[in-house]
């Protein structure tokens, strides 16, 4: 069975950003599996697995418009201390989550902090980047009719995987 839309992909993968440091990666002998078609992975990745094989191995670099998207310096924010729990630890490059008007989960990371104002950033940590993915295909099998309204691919013991 070869990649297609309402198909669980398992995936070996390496990422890095042009220079060969890998920035993420799946983990030894434990590929990344996915629905495809469900937007899971970025959109570039997606289409060049598309009709591919078990065992097809291949490099690709996608462009920040088909990754993570572009930087938007609109997305960067300045926000009172306050705006954050009392008991929340603040320091530059710390991660959160937050909830948005449409109860979305929005990740941001603080650039910086000073006089009782924090700068958030609400951009992909690898928006504006260019991908560079050394992939291999492991696996593909039919989605469940489970897995295809939930919208992911669950585990081989039917969990879920996010």
């Amino acid at each position: 069975m070869n990649v297609a839309k309402h198909t669980v992909v398992g995936l070996a993968y390496a990422l890095h950003l042009g220079d060969g440091k890998v920035v993420d990666s799946s983990d030894a002998g434990e590929p990344l599996r996915y629905l495809h078609g469900g937007g899971q992975i970025v959109p570039g990745l997606e289409k060049a697995l598309e009709g591919r094989a078990p065992g097809a191995s291949f490099q690709i670099a996608v462009s920040p418009d088909d990754g993570y998207g572009v930087r938007d310096e609109q997305a960067v924010r300045v926000v009172p201390r306050e705006a954050f729990p009392p008991d929340a630890p603040l320091e530059v490059g710390a991660e959160f989550t937050v909830v948005d008007e449409a109860q979305r989960q929005v990740p941001l990371r603080i650039q910086k902090i000073e006089d009782g104002l924090v700068t958030v950033d609400f951009n992909h940590p690898l928006a504006g980047e260019t991908l560079h993915f050394d992939v291999t295909v492991v696996d593909v099998r039919a989605a469940t009719d489970e897995e295809i309204a939930h919208g992911h691919a669950h585990g081989d013991d039917d969990a879920h995987v996010h």
